[in-house]
């Protein structure tokens, strides 16, 4: 045996992977799936984004650029960050990367082992799984179906000591959907600010929502303490690209470049071409999107909400139902293995998320079309459907029972 580091013997990943890879192996195996469980837009990027790389592919732009990001993409990103959040950072503030790269950039930037970070449970699971390999303390905060899963200021500031020198939030969030009050992140900041901490704000999110999330950001302009993290990957279908950016405050943006700088040495040229065609992309063209979603959304809430033991709140953002499945005896695990064996349904358990999660099914509704839902929708009412009929415990060999 290799003897690992104690990092090493702390990575955990994210748990979403794992399964898909479980799921992938039965369709080589030519079994039929229905997916749910990757939040991935199944639409096309946009063409002018790829025309844009193609072009600078063609120019022979192959080659090392800046590390904090290609110049013109920072300055159209200050632009843009006018029109989204209200105000124009320094360049200085910008910083292009990975988004899932920029949690991990952000919780070693700025937190010691053995130091506190605050973030939701139900959350994304990179946010614990950077702390359990990076050896901070995670203090997850519960958000709670009964508060609209909506993370809470007062939960908050019951968590918070000496210790805490980061808190992450998530609005929208992944996997709820669910998008703060204005009055609990202003109280957040207040905390924030007064145990001198800084807060990662995740808006990945952000423009998948019916209605505008106020941004935290708006009270310092990420001048202070404030960190947004923001992608390319969901608004504009470029999952693929690994391509999104930080505002922070300068000192903390030169550090997290330097932290890529030592990782990545920098993103490629031709993903932030067409990171720069991405921002120039009309709103009108995104709203067939945007009207798309919203009937997948409709058709998925509808659908789990007349399934026997299920019942899922309506989401205010992004793409996911969280659906709570308590109704049906199973655990968050036994209810994923026996929608996917015996539905042919491919979804998260909750517990991907958190232990919060237990007795939630995360769905992502922007990787089906609504046939597809309804033919999902269909064949998990048959299944759950025959199990309470004949009054057999749902079981699962690999997961159990709910007690």
């Amino acid at each position: 045996m290799h003897q690992l580091s104690r990092a090493a013997e702390n990575l955990i990943g994210q748990p979403m992977f794992a399964f898909l890879s479980q799921v992938k192996a039965l369709e080589r195996s030519g079994k039929k799936i229905i997916h749910f469980e990757i939040g991935d837009p199944h639409f096309e990027t946009p063409p002018q984004v790829v025309a844009a790389a193609k072009k600078s592919l063609d120019n022979g732009e192959t080659h090392y650029t800046d590390s904090m990001g290609l110049w013109d993409l920072r300055q159209e990103i200050r632009h843009y960050a006018e029109k989204e959040w209200g105000f124009m950072p320094d360049v200085g503030q910008v910083l292009v990367s990975p988004a899932n790269a920029l949690i991990d950039f952000t919780i070693r930037t700025l937190v010691n082992p053995g130091e506190e970070i605050i973030y939701p449970d139900p959350g994304f699971p990179t946010y614990s799984a950077v702390i359990s390999y990076a050896g901070m303390r995670g203090v997850p905060v519960p958000i709670l179906e009964e508060n609209n899963f909506r993370m809470r200021a007062h939960d908050v500031k019951e968590k918070m000591s000496s210790k805490t020198r980061l808190i992450i939030i998530n609005s929208p969030n992944n996997p709820t959907g669910s998008i703060m009050s204005e009055e609990d992140t202003r109280e957040i900041y207040a905390l924030a600010k007064r145990y001198n901490c800084s807060i990662l704000t995740d808006e990945v999110y952000r423009s998948l929502s019916e209605m505008k999330p106020f941004s935290v950001s708006a009270l310092d302009h990420c001048h202070e303490r404030t960190i947004i993290l923001y992608s390319f990957s969901k608004i504009f279908a470029m999952s693929g690209w690994r391509l999104g950016f930080a505002i922070a405050p300068q000192s903390i943006a030169t550090k997290l470049g330097l932290m890529l700088e030592t990782i990545l040495s920098c993103v490629p040229v031709f993903t932030q071409r067409g990171g720069i065609a991405a921002l120039h992309v009309k709103g009108k063209e995104l709203t067939t999107r945007y009207q798309e979603l919203k009937r997948r959304k409709d058709a998925l809430i509808t659908g789990l909400n007349t399934l026997a033991g299920v019942r899922c709140i309506y989401p205010d953002g992004a793409f996911y139902a969280f659906a709570n499945i308590r109704g049906t005896g199973l655990s968050s695990a036994a209810f994923r293995d026996l929608m996917l064996d015996q539905a042919g349904v491919s979804v998260l358990d909750g517990t991907a998320f958190g232990k919060q999660g237990e007795g939630f099914a995360r769905l992502s509704y922007a990787s089906a079309t609504v046939p597809m839902i309804e033919e999902a929708i269909k064949k998990m009412s048959k299944v759950l459907g025959a199990s309470a009929k004949n009054k057999v415990p749902l079981f699962s060999p690999r997961s159990g029972i709910i007690p």
